[in-house]
């Protein structure tokens, strides 16, 4: 049996790039040669490298079968290499992208059309059917999206963030003229950016502790950037409104303080959007929320919708993501160069893509 490298997850700060065998392309299947993969620092990969198993499954998942270890990434395009009887969606040969999001298609949610929202939910890349930081990868086929052949194999990897944001945008109902507050400059508030400077939008301040990334979310069109450091984000927010507050506010950061300092900013009758990973429960000030009408929505992942939206913003070239990258890195460097360079030199990065084939 033929032979690849993938990395895998063993365990809080154990992650190894493992030998294993080769997948088989089944009925049905893709076989995929990934490409780049984007590490994902904010919601899962890191919070699984620090404190996991979080989602990646200690018993059988429901619908993969699989447990630790389990071969991570899914952030990720690549080259389909091989397809399985009945599979008309894409072609050997065809640059792809993966919606990496498993369901059983049988829940409640799902029978609701919010599939996304899966009692059961997985993903490639914690879950099981792999994970793109691996030579090879077979999943069903319906997880795998043609791109086009002048389509950025490093710009596929972000597709998948960037519909978090596009989805959350899409949720929040902004409209073109409300004034906007995001809550972390990180990938996905970068991402938040950009889409909704392509939707219109025209003031959008940004709250952001990190220099690098307070100067990406200028380069990328933020109206303002405050450092809650140094200002009340809440009263500078007013200021840059007239008085009257953020329309909407995303939260990509997901820190207790930052939200307290967030809700005040917020407009009577507007919408707090939570997109963040949260490792510690919060205190809540419901009575805030109620007196002013502030109406706080989460938006989980994203619909296949926004998927193929983020797929035609980027063919259309209306999103840029490239300047996020901050490292490239083999498979070899994924500890020491990806995971610590994350947490020891934060302040440095944004995106840290891992290219797969060398």
């Amino acid at each position: 049996m033929p032979m690849m490298k993938s990395v895998r997850f063993h365990g809080p700060h154990d992650v190894r790039v493992d030998d294993v065998e080769e997948p088989i392309c089944g009925k049905g299947q893709v076989k995929m040669r990934p490409a780049y993969v984007g590490i994902c620092g904010t919601g899962t990969d890191l919070h699984e490298y620090i404190g996991g198993p979080v989602l990646i499954p200690q018993q059988p998942h429901r619908i993969t079968g699989s447990a630790y270890p389990v071969s991570i990434g899914h952030e990720f395009g690549g080259i389909i290499e091989e397809v399985g009887e009945g599979v008309t969606n894409v072609a050997v040969g065809q640059r792809a992208v993966v919606r990496p999001t498993i369901f059983d298609g049988t829940c409640t949610p799902c029978k609701q059309g919010y599939n996304h929202c899966c009692e059961n939910i997985g993903f490639i890349g914690l879950s099981g059917y792999g994970g793109g930081m691996s030579e090879k990868i077979v999943a069903p086929a319906g997880h795998f999206y043609p791109i086009p052949d002048t389509f950025s194999l490093e710009a596929a990897s972000f597709i998948e963030p960037l519909a978090v944001a596009w989805h959350a945008v899409k949720i929040s109902l902004f409209k073109p003229g409300d004034s906007v507050l995001v809550v972390g400059g990180g990938p996905i508030g970068l991402g938040l950016l950009q889409v909704l400077k392509l939707q219109g939008a025209k003031n959008i301040i940004v709250a952001e502790l990190m220099e690098n990334r307070k100067s990406l979310c200028l380069q990328y069109g933020a109206t303002h950037v405050v450092d809650p450091r140094k200002v009340n984000v809440a009263q500078m927010t007013r200021e840059l409104t007239n008085g009257v507050g953020a329309d909407i506010i995303f939260d990509t950061a997901g820190v207790e303080k930052a939200l307290l300092d967030a809700i005040p900013a917020c407009r009577t009758q507007g919408t707090i959007v939570n997109i963040a990973v949260w490792e510690k429960r919060p205190s809540f000030p419901v009575n805030q929320l109620m007196y002013n009408e502030i109406r706080y929505v989460g938006a989980a992942l994203y619909d296949e919708a926004s998927f193929l939206d983020t797929i035609q913003a980027l063919s259309d070239g209306h999103l840029k993501p490239e300047a996020m990258i901050t490292a490239r890195i083999s498979l070899g460097e994924i500890v020491g160069k990806g995971f610590k360079s994350l947490l020891e030199h934060r302040d440095q990065h944004c995106k840290i893509l891992v290219e797969v084939q060398s």
